[in-house]
């Protein structure tokens, strides 16, 4: 499947059974495609940073504004809209992948549904500043992102040769 920037997609079981990562939110609850992942290309290594979406925004909201009161911001989790409806990008829960993994991109009367570019200039910049503080030692992130990273860099070098 070919990536299309602004827009969220559904992944392959295949990934989560590959990476075998307990902390990564799982695929297909109650037999449907959830949760959904917002989508960004990391221009460095051409893998894609995958954001889960969730409806459950009061839950995340609560933990938004805690962290704003302890440290004046939340680069974890963006609140805002998707597809219509208020959601939760959970950065905390963010991993990289490659395209073989995207499996469809999320539609609504067979149409893709865009990110509102306002909340995807938000999640990137915060993801940049996740990314910078991983790369200083600070876990912010629940998953392994290194070892994901490393995981999806060389299957993709395994590839390419």
């Amino acid at each position: 499947m070919n990536y299309k920037e602004g827009y969220v997609y559904h992944i392959k079981d295949e990934y989560f059974k590959k990476v075998n990562d307990p902390n990564l939110m799982q695929n297909k609850e109650n037999g449907n495609y959830r949760p959904t992942f917002y989508c960004i290309r990391d221009k460095k290594t051409s893998l894609l940073w995958l954001v889960p979406l969730s409806s459950r925004v009061e839950k995340y909201l609560a933990i938004y504004e805690k962290q704003l009161k302890k440290y004046g911001n939340c680069l974890t989790i963006v609140i805002g809209e998707y597809d219509g409806k208020p959601a939760a990008f959970l950065l905390q829960n963010m991993f990289p992948i490659t395209e073989k993994y995207l499996d469809h991109i999320h539609t609504r009367n067979n149409n893709p549904v865009p990110v509102k570019f306002s909340i995807q200039s938000e999640v990137r910049t915060k993801m940049k500043r996740i990314l910078q503080l991983h790369a200083r030692g600070k876990k912010i992130v629940f998953s392994d992102i290194s070892k994901l990273q490393a995981l999806m860099l060389d299957e993709s070098a395994s590839v390419n040769e």
